[in-house]
């Protein structure tokens, strides 16, 4: 019964994306775009997907006989495969940077009780994680069971070895080559590429592989989404609608004085009548010959507004109430551009203040999932099954707007509400996959853990100097409540889940202070391994001032060192082989040596030859050296844009006050199972290969993670 009842849940799993992908052919948007930065779209007419559609249906009918036997031959080696199986259902419930340490403190003090119970009844380790300590690359490992070197995400930011320019290194969008051109218009010939960086193989697609299927939601470095034996949605590096990693609008009344926005824009607007006139900042118009910014006009009417509303927002035909200090719920956002196409897209806005100066803002534009403008789940209807059957959601990579606290456009308590908004949706999504998936694995990574310890670490330590000027009592308490709600959260898990279900809980890293930036270009600027055009540093961004003819080495991404290797860097001066390694020697020698005096303390606990580290045909193209350092110092903010200062150390006085890309060894994650572990200790690469063995199947020989051995009930 329980197997039946399990393809029942399946099969209404794909009627009901069928019915979402009826739907949606049926009323078509008028473009299917695929966007991305500096990609623009790819599109294709309405009646070319519904003739599309048909002439598929058509090869399906021709060829079902053939594929009946496929689906026979995968079925026997399915079931081959579950009956080696010592289980029925793998959960793994991702907090992404919980951290041990402050997980021990709050288990001492009692507030945790299903930790409690999962550590007395189960296992409780501190888990490895990768090198760096940085979401992208740890989560790259958990996936492939593999070290950096054979999955090819090192950093956040990877230099392009040809322009120096820092580029994602997990993904990457090209735009078509060909194009015609009529007067002002380009028409794409072809639809742009988009990459997944990540090399290797997941460990959910070795499942597939042997019959297995699996629910994959939000596991970060999952976009473009690949194909497997399951259902996902992707997560990190999902761009924004404007093809960046998250954009916002702040609408002002107030008079400029601040400097550009990090991570987003300001529009000034003038209040004239009681309603302030203005625009959302769409994306460029890849149809028209330098891509103009498309435009949708919108009022805010702060009179005639409905009971109970502080303003009202007039968009796209409708209106939508807003009331101060509180956010929308997502509203659909329609873009034209050329030839009469148009693009989708959602975002939520937030009424800041009305006097004396207005101030709106608005998240950065989300793909919509009910009418996805690129691919953001497998299948590509996916994501519309759970837009319709759980309501719209966040697609966007970053989903918590980090910089938008960092800038003060919002505060802490709209940033929390923000968050807890995201979250919940992610936590519809989770129980609705344990809810179908009664055979195989669920894997749900959950960020806000990650974001609200890089945002509300400063509270505390009172001399933090991210302190300065802010609020120190209003929100001392969030950490605390954030583990109390991944506590209540875990105690809901586990009573969804069955006996024969093996549950982990994971994160990625750990967490500690960041108090003080390190510039490591201005070091190596001091101690002459890079070199200035002027001589002397100028602010400039992204090495605009680096002189690449005399420069021996830079700084790239959160603490990776490059050296100028000639044959490998465009302008390359060093020499491969005893002069690349004798430079790499001189660098870590005296970066081991680096001292912080007004910080009080050695900054650099360790320097690491990544070709000692790594292993794979990826090694070449990995960071030289990786800088670890001591707790409370990291990489500063302007090195990590290519900006060369004066001084090698700075205060970190923005709200983002908490970090983990310090020496990997000092920020370990947690690791929870309901079953004992027949080990001391578990490593980020080892949990893919233990899920492997409990569903009997061997591990891969290019897996570096060893299976760690789980006892049964």
């Amino acid at each position: 019964m329980e197997g039946a009842s399990a393809v029942s849940d399946r099969r209404a799993v794909v009627v009901a994306v069928s019915l979402a992908a009826a739907l949606f052919l049926l009323d078509p948007p008028p473009v299917q775009a695929y966007i991305g930065p500096g990609a623009g779209f790819a599109f294709v007419s309405s009646f070319f997907v519904v003739f599309a559609a048909m002439l598929l249906a058509a090869l399906k009918l021709l060829t079902w006989p053939v594929r009946g036997l496929f689906r026979l031959a995968r079925g026997l080696r399915s079931r081959r495969a579950l009956a080696r199986a010592r289980v029925r259902r793998v959960v793994i419930l991702g907090l992404d940077g919980q951290d041990p340490e402050v997980t021990d403190s709050f288990l001492a003090e009692g507030i945790l009780p299903n930790f409690a119970r999962l550590r007395e009844e189960g296992s409780y380790v501190r888990l490895r994680t990768s090198f760096p300590a940085e979401s992208p690359v740890a989560w790259s490992c958990f996936q492939t069971g593999s070290n950096p070197g054979r999955h090819r995400v090192f950093d956040f930011l990877v230099p392009n070895r040809k322009s120096y320019l820092p580029e994602l290194c997990s993904a990457r969008v090209s735009a078509s080559p060909r194009a015609l051109r009529i007067g002002k218009l380009r028409l794409p010939l072809g639809r742009p590429s988009i990459d997944l960086g990540r090399k290797g193989e997941s460990f959910w697609k070795v499942l597939g592989e042997h019959g297995v299927f699996s629910t994959i939601l939000r596991v970060p470095i999952t976009f473009p989404p690949e194909k497997f034996r399951g259902v996902m949605l992707s997560a990190m590096c999902v761009p924004d609608l404007k093809g960046s990693q998250g954009t916002f609008s702040f609408y002002s009344s107030e008079p400029e004085g601040a400097q550009p926005y990090t991570g987003g824009i300001r529009i000034p607007v003038k209040v004239e009548g009681g309603v302030v006139r203005t625009y959302v900042s769409g994306p460029g118009d890849p149809i028209v010959e330098g891509s103009p910014e498309m435009r949708l006009p919108f009022e805010v009417r702060l009179a005639g507004r409905e009971e109970g509303a502080d303003a009202e927002l007039a968009i796209g035909g409708r209106a939508y109430p807003l009331r101060l200090g509180e956010f929308t719920p997502w509203i659909e956002l329609r873009f034209r551009g050329g030839l009469g196409i148009s693009v989708r897209g959602i975002a939520r806005f937030y009424l800041k203040r009305i006097e004396p100066h207005f101030q709106l803002y608005m998240t950065p534009i989300n793909v919509d999932p009910e009418r996805p403008a690129l691919p953001v789940s497998h299948p590509f209807t996916y994501a519309v099954y759970l837009a319709k059957t759980l309501g719209r959601f966040s697609t966007l990579g970053l989903a918590e707007d980090t910089w938008g606290l960092n800038e003060r456009v919002l505060d802490e308590g709209a940033f929390l509400k923000l968050a807890w908004l995201v979250h919940e949706e992610r936590e519809r999504m989770f129980f609705d996959a344990i809810e179908k998936t009664r055979r195989g694995l669920v894997v749900c990574v959950f960020d806000i853990t990650d974001r609200m310890q890089h945002m509300f670490w400063r509270y505390r330590e009172d001399g933090h100097p991210a302190n300065a000027g802010k609020d120190m009592e209003g929100h001392r308490d969030a950490l605390r409540d954030l583990y109390r709600r991944m506590d209540d959260l875990l105690g809901r898990t586990l009573a969804a889940l069955d006996d024969d279900t093996v549950l982990m809980v994971m994160s990625d890293h750990g967490f500690k202070s960041f108090r003080r930036g390190v510039n490591l270009n201005t070091w190596l600027w001091r101690n002459g391994f890079l070199v200035l055009k002027e001589g002397e540093p100028t602010g400039a961004r992204w090495y605009r001032d680096v002189d690449w003819s005399r420069t021996r080495a830079f700084a790239v991404g959160i603490g990776g060192v490059y050296l100028n290797v000639r044959g490998r860097e465009a302008k390359g001066i060093v020499e491969p082989g005893e002069q690349e390694r004798q430079v790499k020697r001189e660098i870590a020698e005296k970066l081991s040596e680096l001292r912080d005096e007004d910080g009080g303390g050695d900054a650099v606990a360790a320097v690491y030859d990544t070709r000692e580290i790594y292993r794979g045909p990826y090694v070449r193209e990995a960071p030289d050296l990786l800088v670890g350092f001591r707790p409370g110092w990291r990489a500063s903010w302007d090195c990590a844009v290519g900006v060369v200062t004066e001084q090698v150390f700075e205060d970190n006085t923005r709200s983002w006050s908490g970090d983990h890309c310090v020496n990997p060894p000092d920020v370990p994650g947690v690791f929870f199972c309901n079953r004992k572990l027949g080990a001391d200790g578990i490593g980020i690469m080892d949990v893919g290969p233990t899920v492997l063995n409990l569903f009997g199947i061997e591990v891969p020989r290019h897996f570096d993670g060893k299976p760690v051995p789980v006892e049964g009930r």
